[in-house]
């Protein structure tokens, strides 16, 4: 399964990005993988849609996060995440802290990508 990649939905791109079932260190793989695709679009030209359903984090995946979505600031346009449940929702506040992003939480992908859309 691709971790990184474009979708479109009506008529927009979104680069979707699923860590659903992610292990810490898979994490960091995709946050490295993401830094790069990303760094090459240019600034305030991205959607982006993050699952995040079940992925496991460690002090080294939630710091690597918190830069993730620091780095992503100029490029981003509107974030929308899905998959927040239980110990993430700690994660989610301190990268949002750290980063001082506006990542909007959905109960599903399908009303993510409607509202990423309408940004």
């Amino acid at each position: 399964m691709e971790r990184i990649r474009f979708i479109e939905h009506k008529g927009k791109q979104i680069l979707h990005l699923d860590f659903t079932h992610a292990r810490a260190d898979e994490v960091i793989q995709i946050i490295r993988e993401t830094k790069g695709v990303i760094a090459e679009l240019p600034a305030g030209s991205i959607r982006t849609l993050t699952d995040v359903t079940d992925m496991k984090f460690n002090t080294d995946a939630a710091k690597a996060m918190k830069e993730f979505a620091s780095h992503n600031r100029p490029y981003v346009t509107a974030a929308a995440v899905v998959g927040i449940r239980g110990r993430n929702q700690i994660i989610y506040k301190a990268v949002v802290k750290f980063s001082g992003r506006n990542l909007v939480i959905f109960d599903s992908s399908s009303q993510a990508k409607d509202w990423l859309v309408t940004q």
